[in-house]
């Protein structure tokens, strides 16, 4: 017997991961799922907790609207003792006073009761067979044959006080409202129909049709109530999705803190841990490349520890700057402020770059405008600034390129900085992306010279933290300029020589001790204008 042959296997690419849904569409199936799963369980079409709050509301409007029931049957009772027996109009007035009393119980007990839904179906079985009690009451003295004498616009318009008066108070329940006036109407409408007059015609179709526009007018009731039910129900709905929202943020912030954290704490570490063998690597290296204890044998050796000290310098550098970004981050930066000469910075920046710009081929300018004051600044900050900055431009400008050093005033009386060269550019889309840690933008990628993509947040940092402002101007294959601002708060203008304490006129105490605190504070500032 022959095997059978087995089928060749098909490949089969795997199943790409559904995409993700969107938040409002994942919203709106709940919200479609929900609805349908009310009304399954609802008895009258609506949520149940609507259907519990609808019969509460019910509840609460017979209840209050008591008296005014109580004055309406006594009323009628009255008036129409009239036309009948008093013996049967009292007999009336006490049984309608019963069931208005057996109505009102069955509210109280109601409202008392703890909700659940077989209750609530229950309840409203109650309330509707209570109701149609109530409306077959009425009827038994609308229709009474003594009131024949009565005329039918009495009639009428005792019938519109009941289907009126009804209808309000059962408004939230418009089942047990039809069940209170839809008996009375019918009754009155046939009782003037079966007399075989036009006028009773016509008293039988307003009746009809006053029924109709009371139900209607129930309805409406019923449906704004409903809409308003419904619109605090979405209004606690938002309530409780922003608290869970604002508690998965509260979460995600103390996971965000806890990992800064442990990042600042792992940095600090590493820092130590690198730095003492990076410090060796530096100093053994420096020896072997300066020959110190005599001349390598293989000259290529005193090549190769030239390139181990270069790579040690590189690496302590961007060790250095990790640090100083973590603690610019952490809020742990301190700046040491004195008397800052932004023009002194920028050159002295440009000399120690001059020679690297020079091997490129690249010609810096100078634009300074003399005389300016000094800044209350932190010198390193500002040093590194420049650095960072005029290390890009040179690091990006092709051969014989040319940067700007600008530096002067501004319209507000603060001073500025600017870096501008000819290289070639940033994409408008990528400036974000370089400003941010460790961005580096397609250009940066492709050049020959990679960074870490720590220069510019860190001197975007720093500036901020002086109260500056850090601009980032750039245009594909034309050139980048950065500018940066000072605010006028911290230009330190000279001040005048200040006049003898012996002129003076003799100062009352809290005005001497305000002079002291005032000399105080501008001190630094007339050393720096002075020096």
């Amino acid at each position: 017997m022959s095997k059978p042959a087995e089928k060749p296997e098909v490949f089969q690419p795997p199943a790409e991961p559904p995409a993700p849904v969107p938040v409002n569409a994942r919203r709106a199936a709940q919200q479609r799922v929900r609805e349908a799963r009310d009304k399954l369980t609802s008895t009258s079409g609506t949520r149940p907790a609507f259907d519990r709050e609808l019969l509460r509301q019910y509840a609460q409007t017979r209840i209050s609207a008591s008296l005014v029931v109580i004055l309406l049957v006594v009323a009628t009772g009255v008036l129409f003792g009239l036309w009948m027996q008093p013996i049967t109009a009292a007999a009336w007035t006490c049984g309608m006073l019963c069931v208005h009393a057996a109505i009102t119980r069955h509210c109280v007990r109601f409202l008392a009761e703890q909700p659940s839904i077989p209750s609530t179906r229950k309840w409203r079985t109650r309330f509707v067979l209570l109701d149609l009690l109530y409306g077959l009451c009425w009827v038994t003295v609308l229709i009474h044959p003594a009131l024949d004498a009565a005329s039918g616009a009495m009639i009428m318009f005792l019938m519109l006080l009941v289907i009126a008066v009804s209808s309000m108070l059962s408004a939230n329940l418009p089942v047990a409202a039809l069940a209170a006036t839809a008996p009375v109407t019918v009754a009155i409408a046939l009782n003037f129909m079966l007399s075989g007059t036009f006028d009773n015609y016509v008293l039988a179709a307003l009746a009809l049709a006053a029924e109709g526009y009371f139900a209607l007018l129930a309805h409406r009731l019923h449906s704004t109530t409903l809409a308003t039910l419904e619109a605090r129900a979405e209004k606690d709905a938002l309530i409780g999705e922003l608290e869970q929202a604002k508690a998965i943020s509260d979460e995600a912030r103390h996971r965000a803190e806890a990992a800064n954290v442990a990042k600042s704490r792992f940095l600090a570490q590493m820092s130590h841990e690198l730095r003492t063998p990076l410090n060796a690597i530096l100093g053994f290296s420096e020896v072997m490349k300066s020959e110190i204890f005599g001349p390598h044998t293989v000259p290529v050796y005193k090549e190769y520890s030239a390139d181990i000290h270069n790579s040690g310098v590189h690496l302590l550098n961007l060790i250095n700057e990790i640090l100083d970004l973590s603690r610019i981050e952490a809020g742990r930066y301190e700046l040491n402020e004195e008397a800052v000469s932004l023009v002194h910075v920028v050159a002295d920046c440009h000399h120690l770059l001059k020679l690297r710009a020079s091997s490129r081929g690249i010609t810096i300018y100078e634009v300074f405008e003399q005389g300016m004051p000094r800044l209350w600044a932190d010198e390193r900050a500002i040093r590194q600034v420049v650095l960072n900055l005029l290390s890009n431009s040179i690091k990006f400008t092709p051969q014989g390129g040319e940067i700007w050093l600008k530096a002067g005033w501004t319209a507000s009386g603060g001073q500025y900085l600017s870096v501008k060269d000819t290289g070639s550019g940033i994409p408008e889309n990528e400036i974000p992306i370089v400003l941010a840690s460790f961005g580096q933008g397609s250009n940066s990628i492709k050049s020959a010279e990679q960074g870490a993509g720590l220069g510019l947040p860190i001197a975007k940092n720093l500036i901020d933290m002086h109260g500056g402002t850090f601009t980032l101007k750039s245009k594909l294959r034309i050139g980048t300029e950065v500018i940066v601002t000072f605010p006028p708060e911290r230009v330190m203008s000279a001040l005048g020589p200040m006049s003898d304490e012996a002129d003076a006129p003799p100062l009352q105490p809290e005005t001497a001790a305000a002079d002291d605190r005032r000399r105080l504070r501008r001190k630094p500032i007339m050393s720096a204008g002075t020096g």
